[in-house]
């Protein structure tokens, strides 16, 4: 029998493959739209209709759809183009970020009928969004619009709409793998089972016996040297302990072979037929283990050649530093309060998993597309590990779905890159979910050590800190993020006396990388607690308490880890912080029978209490931070900026067309934005650390501003009249005389042999600060440990505010995944060092029904150094949401939760524990 089905309107018969789903069978077809983020239904990313019910396809057997009639995304317009009502909601409330997963909402949505819309929570359990924190999703089914059209010159502050959002609602924007490459032959890696263990003998003849298998890779092929994974423009900063494949492997999950094949069938099935034979070595999973004498040594390595601090005790980064003299500052103290906190591994979870595609143009060069947040770094890291020159290698980043830091790393590209230089053909490698949980990266997991102590009046005296950070098998990362953890976290605050001890130490455990917040949350989860426990021993407004001691405008900022000296207070927004939080603790409550509840019912029994914190953040990292920028008039009187920087979700092309256009006294349509491609521009450090608007946005005012004045002056020169009489407009400039357009401009600047083309450069020095205060309200069931969240606010500082329905998507969705690593994400990790929660059925990611809408509030500031005033605000939303909700739930219930997550057992068994209910908290 044959087989036969209709998709958005055009039959296709060619048979599935033997036990082959819908996603891929759609996506062999060309229907791009249908996203991979999970295979196992729990993501919603790859939803479409079949005879307009709504299934995941990846759960759905393609030999299932014979006969019947399948929508995509690609097919919801009309056939004359016109958007369909909910795409276009979606587009008008700007109901997505990266967008990976808005094909899958769009599809659900679409079937909605008016029940199923008034009960989102439940509607949306099968749809998850790592990105927007679910408000701008909820507004694009409820019909808000947010988006505007600005006038000419006038888009910064305004809320304008991303360049891409019609390519997102339609399912034609194009991630990594949306791309059709003849001749691509598939990558699977097989993985380590052991924790620690040498690489005997990897017998590769069966695998390559697989019909269709074309190399199997192993230590042998891979070049011998060692580098970091992680991404920084100054690669000396990591520890170089990480080869493309190793004869020893550190932990299980590590790949030890690939295999390349025709199909991702035969290259698993080649993983199954490599024998491996291991010597088994001792591992060490716990990090104060691993720096006591006679622990298994993780990297024996020369640490100057390896950069790593002391690889025979397994640290590979440490630092330490008194200001003051924290012990004198103890014994002037009045109270004085000391424990130890705990934060876990969290996952990025970023619904793109990590993949990348590579293969040799025609004049040989060596092409990358790939899922990254540093294409230019990642091209420099190539060229190093198999000394090509830069010329011979191009990386481009399509669009990203979702990064958090964790795509600041090599993690697939250069096994791919070896596969290509080896073979000459196209390669494809795609991480799996479960993959993602033990083969790329997680947040570092903190133990704190913390002692406070001060006066009767408030008055903080003396700051210890002993941090230890678990990096995990490899040091990506590991040291500055220990590094920058004890930074700003610290340095918010004045206190005299100060001392650090903190190591990034060294375990057999799945690495840990750079994650929203760098190091700085779990920090910062230790000291707001502590603050916030400390002035209620004291009997002061922990509030109060905290405003009495931050700094102030212009004040220095000091850590005993020693500072930068580029970093400043360049605009100050702190106050403005608190004063909000004044402001949503004083209003009247809403809720019926809510006993200083929030915005909802409060059961009869559920205790009540409410919290904040604050945050301060660097604008940058340190050590300098790179971008460059072109703009260029082109010929019909449009202009093209070509930036570095990568998009994914971030909303930097958004912004970089708003500065652009304000420069050029034109309309955002009349740029376009190249970007994320190393031969489309200079040089971009990355998107990471905040930097994506505050150091690449710096580069594209000055190349637009440069471009401004190239375009008067060329047009005064052209016109003889003098450059005063000139100024810019949307599609011309207006002089006394009349008015030349642009695309008459530039006739006349070609007929002479002249680009009419400006470049704009930005260090990343100077940096500033940014700031960041949450504030909850909570109820918490004593015979659950149930924790229900009343009413969430948020106060951000963000300087001048470019795009204040994107900001604030930023704020939104850095609350909502900072709830999850609060409330119940936990990458664990067993006795064996083996991930025991690799899927999203046993990771918990935040659903629609999880997360409380934020209220965000913006301060009003303008930063000196930022470009227009503006400041960073990707990763400093994160830091404060975790300490804020201990403090709530620790005014609740009157216990001090010292370990994250603060799951629903974790609190009944400590309420149990102490014999807290409901009766005893009003007593």
């Amino acid at each position: 029998m044959s087989f036969g089905i209709e998709v958005n309107g055009r039959p296709f018969t060619h048979e599935p493959r033997p036990g082959q789903c819908l996603r891929t069978y759609l996506r062999d077809s060309g229907w791009f739209g249908v996203k991979k983020g999970c295979d196992a239904g729990d993501c919603g990313a790859c939803t479409v209709h079949v005879d307009g019910e709504p299934v995941h396809s990846c759960l759905y057997p393609a030999f299932r759809a014979d006969g019947r009639t399948v929508t995509t995304v690609e097919g919801l317009a009309s056939e004359n183009g016109e958007l369909h009502p909910v795409q276009r909601r979606f587009l008008d409330a700007q109901g997505f970020q990266c967008g990976f997963c808005t094909t899958g909402f769009l599809m659900t949505t679409v079937a909605l009928d008016e029940d199923q819309r008034a009960d989102l929570p439940r509607a949306f359990k099968g749809n998850l969004c790592r990105c927007t924190g679910y408000r701008a999703i909820e507004d694009a089914v409820r019909g808000v619009r947010h988006a505007e059209a600005p006038a000419p010159g006038e888009a910064v502050g305004r809320n304008l709409p991303a360049p891409a959002g019609p390519q997102v609602v339609t399912g034609t924007a194009r991630y990594t793998f949306d791309v059709d490459l003849p001749g691509l032959l598939h990558m699977k890696l097989l993985r380590s089972p052991h924790a620690h263990a040498r690489v005997l003998a990897v017998d590769t003849s069966a695998a390559l016996r697989v019909p269709g298998v074309h190399a199997v890779l192993t230590h042998h092929d891979a070049p011998q040297g060692h580098f970091s994974t992680a991404r920084h423009e100054h690669p000396e900063e990591d520890p170089a302990d990480t080869r493309v494949l190793d004869d020893t492997v550190r932990h299980i999950g590590q790949r030890v072979a690939a295999v390349v094949a025709d199909s991702e069938a035969a290259a698993e099935e080649g993983c199954r037929r490599v024998e491996v034979t291991y010597d088994v070595l001792p591992a060490v999973i716990d990090p104060e283990e691993a720096m006591r004498p006679g622990a298994p040594v993780v990297h024996d390595k020369d640490p100057e050649t390896a950069r790593i601090a002391r690889p025979r005790d397994n640290v590979a980064g440490e630092t330490h530093g008194e200001i003051g003299d924290v012990e004198a500052g103890f014994a002037e103290a009045d109270a004085v309060y000391e424990d130890t906190y705990r934060t876990q591994r969290v996952q990025h979870a970023s619904l793109e998993t990590h993949g990348a595609l590579a293969w040799l143009d025609e004049d040989n060069r060596l092409n990358v597309r790939t899922s990254s947040q540093t294409p230019f770094l990642t091209r420099r890291a190539l060229c190093a590990l198999y000394d090509l020159p830069e010329e011979r290698v191009r990386v481009v980043a399509g669009r990203v779905g979702g990064g958090f830091g964790g795509k600041q790393e090599m993690l697939v590209e250069d096994i791919v890159a070896l596969a290509v230089l080896r073979l000459g053909r196209p390669v494809k490698l795609e991480y799996t979910r479960a993959e993602q949980f033990y083969g790329s990266t997680t947040r570092h997991p903190f133990t704190v050590r913390l002692k406070v102590g001060a006066r009767r009046d408030g008055t903080l005296t003396a700051m210890r800190l002993r941090v230890v950070s678990n990096t995990g098998a490899y040091g990506n990362h590991g040291p500055s993020v220990m590094f920058h953890s004890v930074g700003e976290s610290l340095a918010v605050y004045r206190a005299p006396n100060k001392k650090v001890d903190a190591f990034a130490v060294y375990t057999h455990t799945v690495p840990a990388g750079a994650f929203r917040g760098y190091g700085l949350g779990q920090v910062m989860f230790a000291v707001e607690s502590a603050l916030d426990e400390l002035a209620r021993r004291l009997g002061l407004d922990p509030l109060e308490f905290k405003a009495k001691n931050i700094i102030g405008p212009g004040e220095p900022l000091i850590t005993p880890g020693g500072w930068d000296e580029d970093l400043h207070v360049a605009s100050y927004g702190l106050d403005q912080c608190l004063g909000v939080v004044r402001r949503a603790r004083a209003e009247p409550v809403t809720g019926a029978g809510a006993e200083g509840g929030g915005n909802e019912t409060v059961p009869d029994g559920w205790l009540v209490g409410e919290g904040t914190a604050l945050a301060m953040i660097a604008t940058g990292p340190p050590g300098g931070h790179l971008a460059d920028a072109r703009a260029t008039l082109l010929p019909g009187g449009t202009f093209d900026l070509a930036v570095g920087t990568a998009e994914f979700g971030n909303g930097t092309t958004t912004v970089h067309r708003q500065i652009a256009s304000g420069e050029l006294a034109t309309t955002v349509e009349r740029i376009t934005v190249r970007q994320s491609d190393t031969d489309v521009v200079r040089h971009d450090t990355g998107a990471f650390a905040s930097t994506g608007i505050v150091v690449a946005g710096k580069a594209t005012l000055r190349a637009s501003r440069a471009l401004a004045g190239l375009l008067l002056d060329f047009a005064a020169g052209h016109l003889r009249v003098p450059r005063a009489d000139c100024r810019l407009t949307e599609e011309a400039v207006v002089h006394r005389g009349g008015r030349l357009l642009l695309k008459e401009l530039y006739e006349a600047a070609r007929a002479r042999g002249v680009t009419l083309a400006a470049d704009g450069h930005f260090g990343g020095a100077p940096r500033s600060v940014a700031f960041n205060a949450q504030w909850f309200r909570v109820a918490v069931d004593p015979g659950t440990g149930e924790i229900r969240i009343l009413r969430s606010v948020h106060a951000a500082d963000a300087g001048t505010v470019m795009n204040p329905m994107q900001c604030r998507g930023q704020v939104e969705g850095g609350v909502a995944q900072a709830l999850g690593a609060t409330l119940f994400e936990d990458v664990r990790v067993d006795e064996r060092g083996e991930v025991e929660t690799a899927d999203f059925r046993r990771y918990r990611v935040p659903q629609y029904a999880d997360v409380p809408r934020t209220e965000v509030h913006f301060m009003e500031t303008a930063d000196s150094i930022g470009p227009l005033g503006a400041k960073s605000m990707s990763e400093s939303p994160f830091n404060p949401v975790a300490p804020a909700l201990a403090n709530a739930l620790r005014d609740a219930t009157g216990l001090r939760f010292t370990q994250l997550p603060l799951t629903r057992d974790r609190v009944w068994l400590a309420l149990d524990a102490a014999g807290v209910t409901a009766s005893s908290r009003r007593s």
